[in-house]
This record gives structure tokens, C-alpha cells and sequence, in this order.
């Protein structure tokens, strides 16, 4: 139960993404469904190939389209209500990074994988979604920078085995896991920790 609320939160989360991604681009009403579709689906598509699960999650449950369908409706419909849409991606796409990321571990517990392949997974699922958007949308995919973003996943995926091993229930293991992402990426972002750039200026 609480597997298929998180997914569902994280598809929505992605999906809002999705649309503000494509609103700020300016796409037409197709295009805002498909990049919502694309940045929602992306993550776990990849991880259930890799499993060698067919057909994938999204097609087995069909259900997970309409409520993408929905959500892009809604926020089209409201999106006067996200005022300054560059805080609400953000806020949005980290949400979704921090659910998915669990999902993609639960995924790779369930297939009974080691820790280290599953927090693999979960940053699979978690990050490609949001990889594909932006290459859609012409963007350097946020993998690619120097910002905290899939070593927080990383972070949040240890820190829920860590959890685990030190005795908590799993809810709250997974939970805790789930804040933990979410939380190392708004304070990376708000106290401006990045990742070192290997790029040096030869004139300098």
C-alpha cells in the first residue's frame, strides 16, 4: 500500500514537472502532455527494462497514464496558481527525485539485488525521467551539472539501508529515506554545495 502511494505521488510530482518544463519552453498542449508523460515514466521504463520486466510498469497498470493525464489537465488548467514556475520545478522535481528514488530501491529488494545495485536503481528511476525532459526540452539535463541531484539520491538510498540495519520499522526507514533526498537536495540548493567542476580555463 504504501509502495503504490509513494509511486503515485511521484508521478504526479514528475508530472508537474513535466509541465512547467514544457510551459516555460512554450510547447503546444501535445507537447506539455508528452514531456509530462515522458519525464513521469522515464525513470521506471529504464529501471523495468533493466529488470527484464515486460511490458513495463506503466503498461501493466494502466492507471498510472490516467492519472498523468489528469495531472497535466490540472496543472495547465491552474498553472496562473504557480505563480513563479522556476520555484515550483524545483520544488516539484525534488519531491519526485525523493520518492522515486525508494521506489527504485523496493523494485531492485523485491527482484532481491544487492544494496548497492538497488540505490543504483532507484537513482535510475528517480533521475532519467527528468534526463529525458530536458534533453526534449534542449536543456543540459541537471545530472549533468554541478548541482546535488543524484548523490542525493545516492545519500538518501544509503541512509535507508542504514536505517534498516539499525533496527527501524520499515515505513519508517523508507520514509526516512524518502526525506532524506528531498532534504540534502533544498539544503544544497539554498546554501549553494555543489559538486566540484573539473573544468579548468587554460587562460587562467
Amino acid at each position: 500500500m504504501l509502495y503504490t502511494v509513494v509511486d503515485l505521488l511521484g508521478v504526479i510530482a514528475f508530472a508537474i514537472s513535466g509541465v512547467l518544463v514544457a510551459m516555460e519552453k512554450r510547447l503546444d498542449l501535445f507537447g506539455v502532455g508528452i514531456i509530462a508523460l515522458v519525464t513521469s515514466i522515464g525513470g521506471g521504463t529504464l529501471r523495468d527494462l533493466l529488470l527484464g520486466y515486460a511490458p513495463v510498469d506503466w503498461m501493466r497498470h494502466p492507471h498510472i497514464v490516467y492519472v498523468i493525464l489528469l495531472t497535466t489537465t490540472l496543472a495547465v488548467l491552474f498553472q496562473s496558481r504557480l505563480k513563479n514556475l522556476r520555484t515550483s520545478l524545483f520544488l516539484f522535481d525534488t519531491i519526485g527525485i525523493g520518492l522515486y528514488t525508494l521506489v527504485g530501491i523496493e523494485k531492485g529488494l523485491d527482484a532481491g539485488l544487492s544494496p548497492v545495485i538497488c540505490i543504483a536503481l532507484g537513482t535510475i528511476t528517480a533521475c532519467f525521467g527528468g534526463v529525458l525532459r530536458d534533453i526534449l526540452c534542449n536543456e543540459i539535463p541537471v545530472i549533468f551539472r554541478r548541482e546535488i541531484y543524484a548523490s542525493a539520491c545516492i545519500a538518501g538510498g544509503g541512509l535507508y539501508f542504514l536505517f534498516v540495519a539499525a533496527g527501524l520499522s520499515a515505513v519508517y526507514a523508507y520514509v526516512g529515506g524518502i526525506a532524506a533526498v528531498i532534504l540534502i537536495r533544498l539544503l544544497a540548493v539554498r546554501f549553494g554545495i555543489g559538486l566540484p567542476n573539473l573544468y579548468r580555463n587554460p587562460a587562467g
